[in-house]
């Protein structure tokens, strides 16, 4: 990330922050667009009419180079722990085995066709080269333990595996340091979505309420991601 990219997310970040303080503080009430609550309404059924292979699913997508964060599918699987009866220790296998797959359709991305993939594809999936030239950096410098780390490092945990595969890391080392390093990440991520238990009703109120702030600020986003292209 560059200077003039932390200039921009960080005076989003503030304005968004400012904005939906504002509108929850005062009650106010906003137009809504209805995509945060088709998405919502989209993963909660996905997960519960799919159940574990659903979660195992997003998982995949997620390590493979998708916009799809755990930080949001592994919650809600907690969430249905608390709310529809899953287990928590299949809610974690099922996110573990899915990153894992994930993760070895991205090495195997990186044999192939190494950093260029992102370079030509990446505006479509919200990547960039400096979020790879990071996930290398640290590759680079810290070895192929930093397979292990990297999964409980947001963004970095998405694109590691492509750098794995151009540096041609050792495939068994890969799987093991995968698996081991997705197991406490994805467990966090359930059993605080698990915790949250009723609060869950009140965060999906409170990003519906927010819809249209959501909204705007994805686009904007978007913007200046293809704007930079």
């Amino acid at each position: 990330m560059n200077r003039d990219d932390l200039y921009f997310f960080t005076v989003l970040g503030v304005t968004i922050s400012i904005v939906s303080a504002i509108v929850l503080m005062y009650n106010i009430t906003l137009p809504e667009t209805g995509i945060v609550s088709l998405l919502l309404d989209w993963i909660i059924g996905l997960l519960e009419t799919t159940g574990y292979f659903g979660i195992f699913f997003l998982m995949v997508l997620e390590s493979a180079l998708m916009p799809v964060p755990s930080e949001i599918v592994m919650p809600f699987a907690g969430f249905l722990v608390y709310y529809d009866g899953f287990s928590i220790y299949l809610v974690v296998v099922a996110g573990t085995v899915g990153n894992l797959v994930g993760s070895l359709i991205a090495y195997y991305i990186g044999i192939k066709y190494g950093r260029e993939f992102i370079a030509r594809y990446g505006k479509y999936i919200l990547m960039s080269v400096e979020h790879v030239e990071l996930a290398e950096r640290l590759f680079n410098d810290y070895g192929e333990i930093i397979i292990f780390a990297s999964r409980m490092m947001p963004v970095v945990r998405t694109v590691i595996s492509l750098p794995a595969g151009v540096g041609r890391m050792d495939l068994k080392k890969f799987i093991i340091y995968t698996t081991i390093g997705s197991i406490p990440w994805n467990f966090a991520l359930t059993y605080a979505g698990y915790l949250l238990g009723e609060e869950w009703f009140i965060i999906f109120e409170v990003f519906r309420k927010l819809d249209i702030v959501v909204v705007i600020a994805l686009v904007i986003v978007l913007f200046w991601l293809i704007k930079k292209k």
